[in-house]
């Protein structure tokens, strides 16, 4: 993949490279999910669209509007949705695609453009199963599994995500919890080892 070294200033610096891996994580989550709102909502192509415009830009494209329309789209088509498990699939391919203009500003709300995918996942095989929790614990460790260093180096620049009322909210802010935990018990955390990872991010 071409490297980029264009670089998003606010309260810190995030390179375009460090964009598409979050792009990334969110993606693959967005799509393990796609299913669920297709088969609900059979012929609203919104949702694939906008993991379409998050693999073109995590494949080296420019971030443009395509990004931020089938984005938006995607949340229409979640709005939409009959049901909470496609809700959440929809709102997830959004996700994926609005991750190429993450904001590098200090709120804690920005957390959830990285983790809220994962998030959402793991409550979707709740659901599927039942509303068996011990689903969605084993599908976040599956997302703990899939962050690279560069993505909780990307993390860790946030504020934690606070555990919200909800059951995405919860799920969200234990995956936020255990990968700055992690990160901080890892002595292979280091820039480094990060700027190593990134590299096999990137041309993966």
């Amino acid at each position: 993949m071409t490297q980029s070294t264009h670089t998003v200033s606010g309260d810190f610096d995030l390179t375009m490279d460090e964009l598409r891996v979050v792009a990334r994580y969110v993606v693959r989550h967005a799509e393990d999910v796609l299913p669920v709102f297709e088969q609900a909502v059979p012929g609203d192509p919104r949702p694939r669209a906008a993991i379409d415009a998050a693999w073109a830009f995590i494949n080296g494209a420019n971030r443009t509007k395509l990004q931020r329309v089938t984005s938006l789209d995607a949340h229409r088509a979640a709005r939409a949705a009959p049901s909470e498990a496609a809700r959440l699939a929809a709102r997830s391919a959004g996700d994926a695609a609005s991750a190429a203009y993450l904001h590098p500003i200090a709120q804690a709300g920005q957390v959830g453009h990285i983790l809220r995918a994962s998030a959402s996942a793991a409550r979707i095989g709740e659901l599927e199963a039942g509303g068996d929790p011990a689903i969605g614990e084993a599908l976040l460790e599956r997302s703990r599994h899939r962050a690279t260093p560069v993505l909780i180096d990307v993390l860790r620049r946030y504020p934690p995500a606070p555990s919200g009322s909800n059951r995405v909210a919860r799920l969200m802010s234990t995956l936020d919890h255990s990968l700055r935990q992690g990160a901080d018990r890892s002595p292979r955390h280091t820039a480094g080892n990060g700027a190593e990872a990134h590299g096999r991010e990137c041309t993966s």
